[in-house]
């Protein structure tokens, strides 16, 4: 059974960072000189077979916590504790990343006109809109490492902001170690689950 035990030694080479405020913590592993791995997803899109629309989605920022909107790797090594996974970080801060992942999951389906970002394209009939609720590596109740992503995704018609669709989205998969590349593979296991679900909803609704 894969433990938490490695990533505790490792943890406790960051245990006076996570002792400072949240914004401190951030500042200084931004501030540190030493060299990051960095790690990108990638998409994964619905279903490309069925109708298509003409309709134009743009997909906003999604919304996240202090604590997620960072390029750092999060790791919960217990619900009240903020950590970052050593020497790793991500090819952007994670709204950025997510939104970048759902543009090109629902795009990839074929199945909308035009899917973009809020400030490029023509003009919007649909926004979807995301809150970021967790994006992070925990341990659970036997100390195994969890990969864990949830998020809540609301669909507006963009003329008159009325409310279309909404829908919670979670997902979990272990982790075969406490290695970087290990870590993103589990998250990147959950997207490949999530990513397809959610731009089949877009695209139903």
């Amino acid at each position: 059974m894969m433990t938490i035990r490695h990533l505790s030694r490792r943890a406790a080479l960051l245990g006076a960072v996570a002792s400072l405020s949240g914004c401190s913590a951030l500042s200084a592993l931004s501030g540190s000189r030493t060299a990051l791995d960095t790690f990108d997803l990638a998409p994964a899109s619905g279903t490309v077979t069925g109708s298509r629309s003409s309709r134009t989605l743009v997909v906003a920022r999604p919304e996240a916590p202090a604590a997620i909107a960072t390029d750092r790797i999060l790791v919960r090594p217990d619900p009240r504790s903020v950590t970052y996974l050593p020497g790793a970080r991500w090819s952007d801060d994670v709204p950025l990343l997510l939104q970048s992942l759902l543009i090109r999951s629902v795009a990839g389906t074929g199945r909308i006109g035009y899917v973009g970002q809020v400030e490029n394209g023509p003009l919007a009939e649909r926004v979807l809109l995301a809150r970021i609720d967790a994006f992070q590596i925990e341990a659970d109740p036997a100390r195994n490492l969890i990969a864990r992503v949830d998020m809540e995704l609301f669909l507006l018609n963009d003329v008159d902001q009325t409310l279309i669709a909404s829908r919670r989205v979670a997902g979990s998969a272990p982790a075969a170690s406490d290695s970087a590349p290990a870590v993103v593979a589990a998250i990147q296991a959950v997207m490949d689950e999530l990513l397809p679900a959610i731009a089949d909803w877009v695209v139903r609704s």
